[in-house]
């Protein structure tokens, strides 16, 4: 089929759906839904058989679906509707939740049904469910949905699967709806409130006299509650009692939360209202609070954004080091903690070594908000923050490149880009689940180069130069890329799931497996043995140099595309125009995209 993807955004639904539509054998292409002139155009130029929107935001012109065929994927039951689905879903507690592919029409979210998957709801924020069960659910609607295509049809083929519609229409949720009142609302209200709102557009609340939104709230353990309370018994709800990583901990009417990033209002008339950890944008309150640090081994209720654990018996020990940044950011204050994590564990005495990263993203390389912010600093810039940043990332890839005395690897639980790529191409081994999407790319971001030893690891990985051959398709490309091309490719090494649900347990035990494999003291002989010999023909200094030099002219240089790019991103600017390595139906037969297929 010819199919046309019309979204508001690229995101990670849209994204998940490129993929497996192109791998299914069909003909993709991409529109940003931007104003129905352009969405008609689109239409008249691709002429698909089938218009899909993932994710959208405005309702599709009558002067398209009165004419083609368009379904909607709506994160929600059969018979619910509305904007704001999943936010209703996680405020009222639903424990059975769904995904429903329908006809669009007249009437919003209440077109035929084509297909729907059900899913059990997890207790996560909005964006976790959304990028895990909601996208897994779409893939199997979408699929269950074209099995009932035919050409020419305008309805589906019969099905006896679809339930009977269930649920309304319910309206957006209002920031009034869930503002959070510290002196009114306990924990788990707070809690969810927060969680509906993730991502977007966050919960307002008052933190230290100031107005702001609340985002990445997690529980605090009951023995550091206690410790705490009893230090500072009397401290009113919405006081700040201590500080952790990113997170500052605010008292709530019955106990208290980690509360980790936040919007608090912009820095100056015109620049973007940015999301900080809550420790930046509260710095001098943040100073004044006891640091309640936890080891790297501590207990699963004890919140923290890394955590060490071993598994296997003597001889045969795996360590399992997680670190869950938000929304796949690093900055240079958690490239540093991660950076000294590796050394500590370093010193276990562990055969292999599994880095997992968060069940959202593995990682998305340099933090933007925190650059952005940077450069409203009186004595800082954005160019100076992203350098910073930058050598903080390829510290820790340098960390993992140089660990020989054991095997490393890069286990990942959710999606992956741009310098969140390479950090785990720099492990020995990488795994994933059938759900994992990478932008192995850096382009996007306003034609960065790109660093984290990639000109080293990625032609280790998939050979030629890099600039040539595969390496070039994929840098150049700028598409998504699942794992089963990303096996082909030489990318991900095992796919040992086909949902992120059953990851952690299947990567646990192929690490046992691999750690108590009789050949893995060879293996890490010869990789110890292949790094001295790589050293010898070209330091990685040498390479880090390079792609430093090149990045410097990104940061320092005269062409401002990165600067603009990354302003826009954090600004959450709206799309002015497709680009045309998605807008294939824009590009000239001549200048298609030389993509990994």
């Amino acid at each position: 089929m010819k199919i046309l993807l019309l979204t508001h955004l690229f995101n990670s639904l849209a994204q998940r759906l490129h993929v497996e539509l192109r791998e299914w054998g069909h003909e993709v292409t991409v529109e940003f839904d931007i104003a129905d002139a352009v969405t008609e155009e689109a239409v008249t130029l691709a002429r698909p058989d089938l218009v899909l929107a993932p994710f959208m935001k405005r309702r599709i012109p009558e002067s398209v679906w009165s004419r083609h065929l368009c379904l909607v994927v709506h994160p929600g039951p059969p018979g619910d509707g509305g904007p704001s689905a999943l936010d209703h879903a996680i405020l009222a507690g639903e424990r059975d939740w769904g995904v429903t592919v329908l006809q669009a029409t007249g009437e919003l979210d209440a077109g035929p049904v084509w297909a729907w998957s059900p899913f059990t709801m997890r207790e996560a924020c909005k964006g976790d469910l959304y990028r895990r069960e909601v996208v897994d659910a779409a893939v199997r609607a979408v699929r269950a949905a074209l099995a009932r295509w035919r050409p020419g049809c305008s309805a589906p083929m019969p099905s006896p699967e679809l339930p009977a519609r269930r649920g309304c229409w319910q309206p957006p949720v209002t920031a009034a709806e869930r503002a959070v009142d510290w002196a009114r609302d306990d924990t788990e209200t707070v809690l969810r409130r927060i969680r509906s709102a993730d991502g977007a557009p966050g919960v307002q609340a008052q933190l230290a006299g100031r107005a702001c939104r609340l985002y990445d709230a997690h529980r605090v353990s009951a023995t550091t509650l206690g410790a705490v309370l009893t230090a500072v018994s009397q401290a009113a709800p919405g006081a700040l009692l201590a500080r952790r990583g990113p997170a500052l901990l605010v008292r709530t009417r019955d106990a208290a939360l980690w509360i980790g990033h936040v919007r608090a209002g912009a820095a100056a008339p015109g620049r973007p209202e940015l999301k900080l950890a809550a420790t930046r944008a509260f710095a001098a309150e943040a100073a004044a609070l006891p640091e309640l640090a936890v080891p790297l081994e501590h207990p699963d209720d004890e919140w923290d954004e890394l955590r060490y654990c071993e598994l296997g018996p003597a001889g045969a020990r795996v360590g399992w080091l997680e670190f869950d940044f938000h929304n796949g950011a690093m900055s240079t204050r958690q490239c540093e903690r991660l950076r000294a994590a590796l050394d500590e564990v370093r010193a276990r005495p562990t055969r292999l070594l599994v880095l997992a990263g968060g069940a959202g993203f593995f990682g998305n390389g340099i933090h933007l908000h925190d650059i952005e912010a940077a450069a409203d600093a009186e004595d800082d810039s954005a160019a100076d923050a992203s350098w910073r940043n930058i050598n903080a990332i390829d510290d820790v890839a340098l960390a993992l490149i140089g660990l020989t005395d054991r095997l490393v690897v890069a286990a990942l639980r959710g999606n992956a880009g741009a310098g969140g790529c390479f950090l785990a191409l720099a492990a020995d081994e990488v795994w994933a689940h059938a759900g994992v999407v990478l932008n192995p790319h850096y382009k996007n971001m306003g034609n960065l180069y790109g660093s984290e030893y990639w000109t080293y690891l990625l032609p280790r990985r998939v050979g030629g130069a890099p600039d040539d051959g595969a390496c070039r398709r994929i840098m150049q490309g700028r598409l998504p890329i699942g794992v089963h091309e990303a096996r082909a490719l030489g990318l991900v090494d095992r796919c040992l799931a086909d949902e992120a649900a059953s990851f952690d347990a299947a990567a646990q035990a192929a690490a046992l497996e691999l750690a108590a494999a009789p050949g893995l003291a060879g293996r890490i002989a010869a990789k110890a043995r292949r790094r001295a010999a790589d050293e010898a023909v070209k330091p990685l200094a040498q390479y880090r140099a390079e792609e430093l030099g090149r990045m410097q002219r990104n940061f320092y240089g005269f062409d401002p595309s990165y600067h603009v790019a990354r302003h826009h991103f954090v600004a959450r600017k709206p799309q002015a125009w497709t680009p045309r390595h998605l807008a294939v139906h824009r590009a000239p037969a001549a200048a298609q995209p030389d993509a990994p297929r």
